[in-house]
């Protein structure tokens, strides 16, 4: 079960903080460690230093296999407000192999149980949205039940973002928020999607603890997305 195909979280230098790797070296670890897929997905332009808007409009551009694997362009979007609204337009999203969107203060202040619930369910209307970020981060606190029949009414991924769960993770303690989304995914057969959510190298397809809250939880590993690049570009 710790051997996995894919991990399509991933920031490097262009996202502005945390590390000086670029998509080069990150692919170049990736192969190394023989992951079979890559997704790179840097921060919307909202987010301080972060990539401006034509940074996205030219990934359609770069090549789709290197190094001996394949590399997905896609983008993390910032929920900007209750409304659901992104910081990238949808020329953009529809171009990029896949979008992921997430709550992030400096985009987004942290508001009621209700209002982040709504942001969450509003932003998975977008079309081009297939990935929820982090839905665990304590700030947020949000309604799971809800997340979830929406998750599955818009055909949209909810991640167990390994950095959330590392010892010191600033979203604050997830682990029982987390254990909620898994329930939820246990008890509807809904598939899951592990993210490292690595700056750089250091971490790309490190899901230690997450995979210790899978055990820990006994979820299921057929659901578990990361293990099939085709059952996950199917899902997409």
């Amino acid at each position: 079960m710790d051997s996995f195909a894919l991990d399509v979280h991933t920031h490097s230098v262009s996202s502005g903080h945390y590390t000086e790797d670029t998509v080069t070296d990150m692919i170049k670890y990736a192969s190394k460690i023989g992951l079979k897929l890559l997704g790179i997905s840097e921060h919307g332009p909202k987010i301080p230093n972060s990539c401006s808007l034509s940074y996205f409009r030219g990934l359609h551009l770069a090549p789709a296999k290197r190094m001996g694997i394949s590399v997905l362009y896609g983008a993390e979007a910032n929920i900007m407000g209750v409304e659901g609204t992104l910081d990238l337009p949808d020329d953009i999203m529809k171009q990029l192999d896949y979008c992921i969107a997430g709550m992030h203060p400096p985009c987004f202040a942290p508001g009621t149980r209700e209002e982040n619930t709504a942001a969450y369910i509003r932003a998975m209307e977008n079309p081009y949205i297939r990935i929820i970020a982090h839905p665990d981060d304590e700030k947020y606190p949000t309604d799971y039940n809800r997340l979830m029949e929406a998750a599955m009414d818009f055909h949209v991924l909810l991640e167990i973002n390994n950095s959330s769960l590392s010892p010191g993770g600033y979203r604050g303690n997830v682990k029982e928020n987390d254990k909620a989304i898994l329930r939820l995914c246990q008890k509807y057969r809904y598939p899951v999607l592990l993210s490292s959510d690595s700056h750089g190298c250091a971490n790309i397809a490190n899901f230690t603890y997450a995979l210790n809250l899978i055990r820990e939880t006994g979820f299921s590993e057929e659901l578990i997305l990361n293990r099939s690049t085709e059952a996950f570009l199917r899902f997409l």
